[in-house]
């Protein structure tokens, strides 16, 4: 009966640690280049990497990024359509990975590229626009019409691509009082301060910190002890490390290139994470290069290389790791696949498990409970 009771437990163990490591993939997509509803979203097994489609939106323009409700109830995205551009609401249930329409307004700002909520706001970094804008949150978790709006101005030495000012990203700092916004088109990053409750007024600038000339900074990350920023630059491959105080300063320490010695060929660096145990740090990078960089992230910041791996496709805008840190997928933007890599957690090193989603364009990759 003991033998018995010690098999049960054990089954009973086993099922609930799959159920546990159960996760929704939601992705967001272009819709003008293949057939696509928008948002799609996939049950992820972060035990074994395997997946299925749940659900789906329905004639939803290019939602290239999303950003998830901290109650896991709403989604925002941008619509990114150039000047035709808005940002949508969405309710979200979880269990059945149904995404319904709430409203959208309009971005005030050609090719919105990236989109962060709390529970009072939703912030906007328009590219083609150069601004960015600020929605207020309604009761029922849809947006209001834009209620602030600040206009970067200016230019850089890339006359191809810094004609003007481009709004890449903009992250909450961890303790949120600030704002940090990255403009590729300045080779700046703004720092403003953060002041949910106003009603049109809830971005002030601060300070800016000028990064390398014509390097384009596109996306940033904090470490998990919000003591330093990773900057990936989109234009020339440049990692920066910064590190940063609860006053809002960010302090360049230390300059490196992603791409591999003797590299020739095109680079276009686009999405920057750090793995859930805040160990390692991960960059994919575009063009010709198609590959994710692994780093170890050491004392004080310091950062070493630990291997450069393709990612099995072209363009790789965007990838996740799951929040158990097992798995990191990659979207391809170009061959409409989704790679999923597994994940050592000791050495940080990624391997192809065989396993891909085919998706139409996928750009925009999240992880939500269920």
């Amino acid at each position: 009966m003991r033998r018995l009771y010690m098999v049960l437990f054990a089954a009973f163990a086993f099922i609930n640690l799959q159920a546990q490591n159960k996760f929704n993939l939601l992705v967001g997509t272009y819709t003008n280049t293949c057939q696509s509803n928008g948002i799609y979203v996939y049950e992820f097994n972060a035990s074994t990497g395997d997946f299925k489609l749940k659900n789906s939106s329905e004639n939803v323009v290019s939602p290239s990024y999303l950003s998830v409700s901290a109650d896991n109830k709403f989604i925002y995205a941008v619509n990114e359509n150039g000047k035709e551009s808005t940002v949508s609401a969405f309710g979200y249930d979880s269990k059945s990975g149904k995404v319904n329409f709430l409203n959208k307004n309009d971005a005030l700002g050609a090719d919105p590229c990236h989109i962060i909520n709390d529970d009072k706001n939703v912030i906007v970094s328009n590219y083609s626009g150069g601004n960015l804008v600020v929605f207020k949150k309604n009761a029922n978790g849809s947006i209001s019409k834009v209620q602030q709006l600040i206009q970067h101005e200016g230019k850089g030495p890339n006359v191809a691509r810094q004609e003007k000012a481009h709004v890449h990203m903009a992250v909450f700092s961890p303790d949120k009082k600030f704002v940090l916004s990255n403009d590729l088109g300045l080779d700046k990053v703004f720092i403003y301060k953060y002041n949910p409750n106003s009603k049109n007024e809830m971005l002030t600038l601060k300070q800016t910190v000028d990064v390398k000339a014509g390097s384009g900074p596109r996306h940033l990350t904090f470490s998990k002890d919000g003591k330093f920023v990773y900057l990936i630059q989109e234009l020339d491959a440049t990692l920066t490390t910064f590190s940063y105080d609860k006053s809002g300063s960010l302090k360049i320490i230390a300059e490196t290139s992603i791409l591999p010695k003797g590299f020739t060929g095109g680079t276009g660096a686009a999405a920057i994470k750090i793995s859930p145990d805040g160990n390692f740090l991960y960059v994919s990078d575009r063009v010709d290069a198609n590959s994710i960089s692994v780093y170890k992230i050491l004392k004080e910041g310091k950062i070493e290389l630990v291997e450069q791996v393709s990612t099995l496709g072209k363009g790789p805008r965007d990838f996740a790791i799951d929040p158990t840190g097992n798995y990191l997928l990659v979207g391809h933007q170009y061959t409409n696949t989704i790679i999923v890599f597994k994940r050592d957690k000791t050495t940080g090193k990624i391997t192809d498990t065989g396993k891909k989603i085919e998706l139409c364009s996928p750009v925009g990759l999240v992880f939500t409970k269920i």
